[in-house]
């Protein structure tokens, strides 16, 4: 009977403890950062990035079939659609199709911040498309075009942004880089000769603003609110091939395990053993932020990890997707090759898994834990094209607080938190160059909207494009 009483306290404690640290987990005042109203040319806006998207900036792998004719075009209009930052800024070209602007400010001992893009499209399918994808062809407030979201329409807001400031007269008080690259969407190596560039001039950014997060809605447990999620580190990618090889033959009298069945057996154990489960600080600082806004029971959860953590890890490991990719190293198999025919045993076959690798693993470590896993010695396991995860960024610094205050004076009401990147992006290369790398899409998506992102129909609403520009206004006046 003591044994049983004991029990009964101990659970009675427990779950006081679970519904008082619920009952506390609940919403942060926001702090309101009051920042200057801001105006401008919402048409010539417009315009501009029309002109951006009618350029065919497609970029390939195979380099031979890109038109240098058409990223050449777009750079020449530049001045013209933004002539006063040609006029005060200093413009330069370094190789892999790098652009570099330096914009000076007042104080030019200080540390500058780099406002990043890429002007390069992934290739389209035309017949797929209702509207022509390089027409910037507005209806009903909608411009369609590749490129509208991806990143061209960052790349205009942030010379948009500049060229009105100027025009209103407005010097930043540090220095200020805006660096473009036109092969991010092949890892070209654009943005990693401008880091060779600050590195060689021994400039250390205050913060670095690349493409990233957005303004989205329910993407988070319970949360019907918008939020506005800044990426303050991306996960790695590991391509990994997985090859057995064999003595071939007839396929009439086959050995009990074929190369094929073998791999096979492989994907198996893999899916069926997913990576740990790590809950990483941007991801413990999102579950914190927005968690409090949640409904009752995830509430609990997020409020008491230490005791729902296995509960969420099953969920994740069962429902798979977003929130599954923020808490654990991902595979996705997606290439297969075995025999040239149906009635031929294959000498060798292959698999190729994509991985996305969380900051608590490496490219090793993941390696390690697959080897490990499969468990069949004769499966070879080759590291193809791969990065490791990034640096954690800083969250307690005026960077973030800079980025945060920009996202709130212009989408007034959305719940600002950090969260993991699952995606790569060019910020990557400014690893070892700075802690203070944010990366925000400076819109608000729809879940259709961010379907057509390398998809068809690509497009953007006219008011969506108008706050891009708003956005970095708020943040330029803070440099």
């Amino acid at each position: 009977m003591p044994v049983l009483i004991l029990l009964l306290v101990v659970l009675v404690l427990l779950l006081l403890i679970i519904v008082l640290r619920t009952l506390r987990f609940t919403p942060q005042p926001a702090e309101e950062i009051p920042l200057d109203p801001v105006s401008f040319d919402e048409h010539a806006a417009e315009q501009s990035l029309a002109a951006l998207v009618q350029c065919k900036t497609v970029s390939y792998t195979d380099h031979s079939l890109e038109d240098d004719g058409e990223f050449e075009k777009l750079i020449g209009l530049l001045p013209t659609l933004y002539p006063l930052v040609f006029q005060h800024c200093t413009f330069q070209r370094l190789p892999d199709r790098a652009l570099l602007f330096h914009w000076k400010g007042k104080d030019a001992s200080g540390d500058p911040a780099v406002l990043m893009a890429h002007y390069d499209v992934v290739p389209v399918e035309e017949e797929n498309w209702e509207k022509p994808p390089f027409s910037a062809q507005i209806e009903d407030g909608v411009m369609w075009g590749r490129g509208t979201l991806d990143t061209k329409v960052t790349f205009n807001g942030i010379l948009f942004a500049a060229n009105t400031l100027l025009f209103q007269g407005f010097t930043p008080a540090q220095d200020v880089y805006f660096a473009f690259s036109g092969g991010e969407e092949v890892n070209g190596m654009g943005a990693v000769r401008i880091v060779e560039w600050f590195q060689q001039h021994n400039i250390t950014p205050s913060m670095v603003v690349d493409e990233g997060g957005a303004v989205v809605q329910d993407v988070f447990p319970g949360v019907k609110e918008p939020c506005a999620l800044i990426g303050i580190a991306e996960k790695g990618m590991l391509n990994l091939e997985y090859k057995i090889s064999s003595s071939g033959g007839h396929a009439s009298a086959p050995a009990p395990h074929t190369p094929v069945g073998r791999l096979a057996a492989a994907c198996t154990k893999v899916e069926s053993h997913p990576f740990p489960f790590h809950i990483t600080k941007p991801v413990q600082e999102m579950f914190q932020r927005l968690g409090r806004h949640s409904t009752l029971l995830y509430r609990m959860i997020f409020a008491n990890l230490w005791c729902f953590g296995p509960v969420l890890d099953l969920v994740c490991k069962k429902s798979g997707g977003e929130l599954n990719a923020l808490v654990r190293t991902t595979v996705a198999f997606t290439q297969m090759a075995g025999s040239k025919a149906p009635n031929v045993i294959p000498p060798s076959a292959s698999l190729v898994a994509n991985m996305r690798l969380n900051p608590e693993d490496s490219v090793a470590s993941a390696v390690e834990y697959i080897r490990q896993t499969i468990g069949d010695e004769d499966i070879a396991l080759t590291v193809m094209d791969h990065m490791e995860p990034s640096p954690i960024s800083r969250t307690d610094c005026d960077g973030w607080h800079k980025v945060a205050n920009a996202v709130a004076a212009t989408w007034p009401g959305s719940l600002i938190s950090p969260y993991l990147m699952v995606q790569c992006s060019d910020s990557r290369h400014y690893r070892d160059l700075s802690d203070k790398v944010y990366r925000f899409s400076a819109m608000d998506l729809t879940s259709e909207e961010r379907k057509t992102i390398h998809g068809n129909n690509e497009r953007i609403r006219l008011e969506c494009l108008h706050r891009s520009v708003v956005f970095f206004l708020h943040l330029l006046q803070q440099c």
